[in-house]
């Protein structure tokens, strides 16, 4: 669905922020205009009423009278929008303009006080501004009256509008230029997610065997977690399919000479007795590796002072008419991640290798954070023993799959072929060659 894309959803929160933060933005802009409008009103009325008290006479008498001839024509013309009014304290209307004739005549504010002005906005009507002064004239007569001037809310609520409208239009217009610049800069940051998933894409079709692509950093983390499951499950695969050919190839002479033995089987049952037993440990061992190498196991913390102890001792019963002595050299604390099929797998051969080879004496030595051939490793297990060892032109060949070193002694020659395929495909390295301490075979594991 459309509302499962990281894209969409990212793309319709940053709108609906974008679109609140527009709407917030214009009704505060709209108010503050509105506001500094109404200032500039009260400023100009203001004027208008210092401009009444200009034309405006106190005479000896103590009547106030205003010329006919007004500074401001449209205190004259009815309906112009602008009215002026004077009364008394009182509230006695002393004097209003001919623009005013038919409107109600407002009602000051209480205790005004001389000298002090009152602004007022009766909206959506109009806006009134009171001024309190007290008049002495020549002859000493001393007068306070109100004078108030007013204008119609229209002429403050079009500026208003045209500011509103022209408000709305520039900020749709930055509306759409920055979704536009948020899509932009939305695919330009999520571009890495699409490349990696256009290069599993091509994994899933064949096309590339790993994730090789230049990721940001953030994703270079799970582009190796990637790869290292790709590989892992590529192992195990190949793992199976090595088993069952092992598993095939080591049946064929069973079933040959079972065959042969079917026309008298009578003269021939312990001979099938034998096949029979020996098919059976083939298919058990077979299935052994199977279940150890490619079953799907939390990799989790081996203790592995723990874990090799375990495994020669095992072996010291198995080989217990040579008495061996086996040394074990373990970093304190030396735990590692680890599938611990694979690590018996990878040791078990090799010990069970050199527990067979050696006369009496065997090592084991694990080194951290080793360095081999310019990079650097987590780990090196190193197991030696004190056996005849094997021949420099013999040793590449023990590698290859059903190649023993000694025909002689009992075996598939499949076990040097595991360890050296597993390692490699954990993407460490496996070195063979003369011990200097035991003067038999070194094996050198180095994990990553």
């Amino acid at each position: 669905m459309r509302t499962k894309s990281l894209s969409f959803r990212l793309l319709a929160t940053e709108g609906l922020v974008l679109a609140a933060f527009l709407a917030l933005v214009a009704v505060v802009l709209e108010q503050s205009f509105r506001e500094s409008a109404e200032q500039a009103l009260k400023e100009r009325l203001q004027v208008q009423i210092y401009s009444l008290l200009s034309t405006a006479e106190l005479k000896n008498s103590g009547d106030l009278s205003i010329p006919s001839n007004l500074p401001e024509p449209r205190f004259v013309n009815p309906g112009s929008g602008l009215y002026a009014f004077i009364q008394k304290t009182n509230k006695n209307l002393i004097w209003r303009s001919p623009s005013s004739i038919g409107l109600d005549v407002p009602t000051p504010p209480e205790k005004l006080g001389a000298g002090n002005t009152y602004f007022l906005a009766d909206n959506p009507r109009r806006y009134f501004l009171h001024y309190d002064i007290i008049w002495k004239n020549l002859a000493g007569i001393e007068k306070e009256y109100i004078f108030t001037v007013a204008e119609d809310s229209e002429f403050v609520s079009q500026q208003v509008n045209r500011f509103r409208k022209a408000l709305w239009s520039w900020l749709a217009v930055i509306g759409i230029v920055l979704i536009f610049l948020q899509f932009s800069l939305l695919r330009w940051c999520l571009k890495p997610i699409r490349i990696i998933v256009n290069d599993l894409n091509a994994i899933e079709k064949g096309k590339k065997t790993l994730l090789d692509g230049e990721y940001s950093t953030e994703l270079q983390s799970l582009a190796g977690n990637l790869n290292a499951f790709i590989t892992h499950e590529r192992a195990h695969l190949e793992r199976y399919r090595n088993t069952l050919a092992d598993l095939a190839h080591s049946l064929k002479t069973p079933l040959a000479i079972l065959r042969g033995c079917t026309e008298s089987f009578s003269d021939n049952k312990e001979t099938v007795q034998e096949q029979i037993t020996i098919m059976d440990k083939i298919v058990e061992y077979q299935l052994q590796r199977a279940a150890a190498k490619g079953g799907h196991k939390a990799i989790k913390g081996i203790d592995l002072s723990a874990f090799l102890n375990k495994i020669s001792s095992s072996l010291n019963k198995v080989y217990i008419d040579k008495a061996i002595n086996t040394v074990i050299s373990v970093p304190e604390q030396c735990q590692i991640y680890f599938e611990e099929g694979d690590l018996y797998e990878i040791i078990g051969n090799l010990l069970d290798n050199a527990c067979k080879w050696c006369k009496h004496n065997t090592k084991i030595t694990v080194t951290k954070n080793p360095r081999k051939d310019r990079r650097n490793y987590a780990l090196l297990i190193q197991i030696d023993d004190d056996g005849p060892g094997i021949p420099d032109g013999k040793l590449n060949e023990i590698l290859k799959r059903g190649v023993r070193a000694d025909e002689n002694i009992h075996g598939h020659g499949i076990g040097m072929t595991v360890v050296f395929d597993l390692v490699g495909m954990l993407g460490g390295k496996l070195e063979g060659n003369k011990s200097t301490e035991l003067g038999g075979m070194s094996w050198r594991v180095y994990l990553p």
